[in-house]
């Protein structure tokens, strides 16, 4: 299943209380438990201004409608091609 990253513009994020992160993750989650097991949160990153989600999905379309029906903004939806770390630089 496809793998993708979200990148989500919110003015801020980096300065959202535990409570608000709270509220906006359980948000996701009533979403996701709607749409149903084809799509899956997998962790997402606060920076200043931006929250980058990882999610899996069957399709790009799937996760518009996640971030539509949560209200979240998707500025940026990219596809994951490969997935590497050090461990890559391994012979």
């Amino acid at each position: 299943m496809p793998k993708y990253v979200i990148e989500r513009e919110i003015p801020g994020a980096g300065n959202l209380s535990r409570q608000q992160l709270q509220a906006i993750s359980q948000k996701s989650c009533g979403v996701l438990n709607k749409m149903g097991p084809q799509i899956q949160w997998v962790q997402s990153y606060v920076t200043d201004n931006k929250i980058y989600c990882v999610y899996i999905a069957p399709n790009e379309e799937m996760v518009r409608e996640h971030a539509k029906q949560g209200g979240f903004p998707a500025n940026r939806i990219s596809e994951v091609k490969s997935v590497i770390d050090p461990t890559t630089a391994e012979a």
